[in-house]
């Protein structure tokens, strides 16, 4: 299941706006749905967040202007819960002289 991240500008404040639902189909405004706030006991509290869930918590249905919205992300429920800087991702490297190596005549088994 996908899970949105919506940053836009409200009153003049940067807003990120966690969601399930999003409809990009309007001409005018990105359709929001199923906000998501984090739940339970926090030992540091965020003013900013809490600004925005007192300003959007009870709404059901979200319509932010297009021109207001500076960037979408979407993520996998459960990459989106971890915290940045703790992603760990996989890197394989490419070794060119691999690809020459499949080439060469001498490794021909026939």
């Amino acid at each position: 299941m996908s899970l949105y991240k919506v940053h836009f500008k409200w009153k003049d404040k940067e807003v990120t706006l966690r969601a399930r639902g999003l409809d990009l189909t309007h001409p005018y405004f990105v359709s929001i749905t199923g906000m998501v706030f984090p739940e339970g006991p926090r030992i540091i509290i965020d003013p900013g967040e809490d600004e925005v869930r007192r300003t959007f918590g009870k709404a059901d249905h979200l319509m932010i202007p297009f021109q207001t919205v500076s960037l979408i992300e979407e993520y996998q429920d459960e990459q989106a819960e971890q915290p940045r800087g703790r992603k760990v991702r996989k890197f394989t490297l490419v070794d060119e002289s691999s690809d020459q190596h499949a080439e060469d005549p001498e490794d021909d088994p026939g």
